[in-house]
């Protein structure tokens, strides 16, 4: 049996990728009207899919006990909170899969250090990397990194999570593959503003060049591989978060170029992380100007079109 925690668009979508393979799916949800939606057949967090009976949803976290696999889809900020409360309940062998992407306000732990505090002694991974939930809850060829601490349990991950159109790679470079999935989020908020600025495509291929190279850095400086980096879940995330409509963070930036509009309705990771990876480039030594640009928008202290300039005069560099 396969638990999902969280019943917004990314947990529907692995909670219907799975149940369409035959899997008994638990999801579990905050909100007793996101569980309503889910037990008539439909969410709006997933529109025109119909979702498969085999998801049972319940706001008791009891109701994970028999999972095996437990998929984490709960907000990078909320994780903590959610992972404590659940965590008695779990099988104490059960691995739970994070699939959230972002820095912890404050302690600047990344999500396999925020689960390893909040539910201990259980086994980690990490899945991670270029997907929309449309898509996946569609069927449509997807492809990701599954991360976990020796190269022997990510391949088993693989083997268990894989179907024939959504395939897992395996990793062992936990920190890289979370750094990527992090500040792609943040670079996304970034290319949407100059997209609304009309500053053309020219622009955003810079920016997202530029944002992979800060993305490479911070990772490196802490432990992870340049080869995670440009892979799925560093280059193919951040190049499909940066590309399209369809990502809240690219969104996000679309609004905030047209109108300064901070105001978040759905889970915004990007905007929700900011500050949070600019202060992880500090600990770690790391420049991060983009990354320092959005957060100053996201906080209200840099206006959109002063950042824009400052960017666009950002002292030539010797080098890339």
């Amino acid at each position: 049996m396969i638990g999902v925690l969280g019943g917004g668009a990314w947990g529907l979508a692995l909670a219907q990728l799975y149940a369409a393979q035959g899997n008994d799916i638990r999801l579990w949800a905050r909100r007793a009207e996101t569980v309503a939606e889910i037990k008539a057949g439909a969410s709006a967090a997933l529109p025109g899919v119909a979702l498969d009976p085999r998801i049972i949803a319940s706001t008791d976290p009891a109701r994970l006990h028999e999972a095996d696999i437990i998929l984490s889809v709960i907000p990078a900020q909320a994780a903590r909170m959610v992972l404590m409360a659940v965590a008695p309940v779990l099988m104490p062998d059960a691995t739970i899969i994070l699939c959230q992407k972002g820095v912890e306000r404050g302690s600047l732990a990344l999500p396999h250090e925020v689960a390893g505090e909040a539910a201990p002694g259980h086994p980690i991974a990490v899945l991670t990397g270029p997907s929309f939930a449309a898509d996946v809850a569609q069927g449509l060829p997807t492809a990701v990194t599954i991360a976990a601490e020796t190269m022997d349990v990510a391949t088993a991950l693989r083997d268990r999570l894989a179907t024939p159109t959504f395939r897992p790679y395996p990793s062992d470079d936990l920190t890289g593959a979370q750094i990527g999935g992090a500040i792609k989020n943040v670079l996304a908020i970034a290319c949407g503003i100059i997209v609304a600025r009309g500053l053309g495509e020219s622009a955003r291929a810079a920016t997202i060049a530029r944002g992979f190279a800060e993305m490479n850095r911070l990772a490196q400086a802490m432990g992870g591989r340049a080869e995670t980096m440009a892979g799925l879940s560093g280059l193919g995330d951040l190049a499909l978060t940066c590309a399209s409509a369809q990502s809240r963070n690219f969104a996000h930036g679309l609004a905030l170029g047209k109108a300064g509009d901070t105001e978040m309705g759905k889970t915004v990771e990007g905007a929700a992380s900011a500050e949070a990876v600019v202060a992880l480039g500090e600990k770690w030594g790391v420049d991060l100007p983009i990354s320092k640009t959005v957060e100053g928008i996201i906080t209200g202290n840099i206006a959109v079109s002063d950042a824009v300039m400052a960017l666009l005069q950002r002292p030539l560099a010797s080098r890339e």
